[in-house]
């Protein structure tokens, strides 16, 4: 697993292990903040880097090495 913290997440450069419709380099685009600040940060939207297309993921989904390369 990568360690990783949820506050420094933003912009980083990923790697899809099985690429999906050519699509297999992203990067974080947004962190998405929860509606209360006491809640933990649970969701990032990532921006695939070839047709920019943009979808929603659970942050601790990066940590899988069976799924994501950093």
């Amino acid at each position: 697993m990568n360690p990783l913290n949820p506050k420094k997440l933003l912009l980083p450069k990923w790697t899809a292990v099985t690429p999906v419709a050519k699509q297999k380099h992203f990067l974080v685009s947004r962190v998405i903040e929860p509606e209360l600040p006491t809640d933990a940060i649970d969701r990032v939207e990532i921006e695939a880097v070839f047709s920019k297309a943009t979808q929603v993921i659970p942050w601790r989904e990066l940590q899988d090495d069976k799924v994501w390369r950093h």
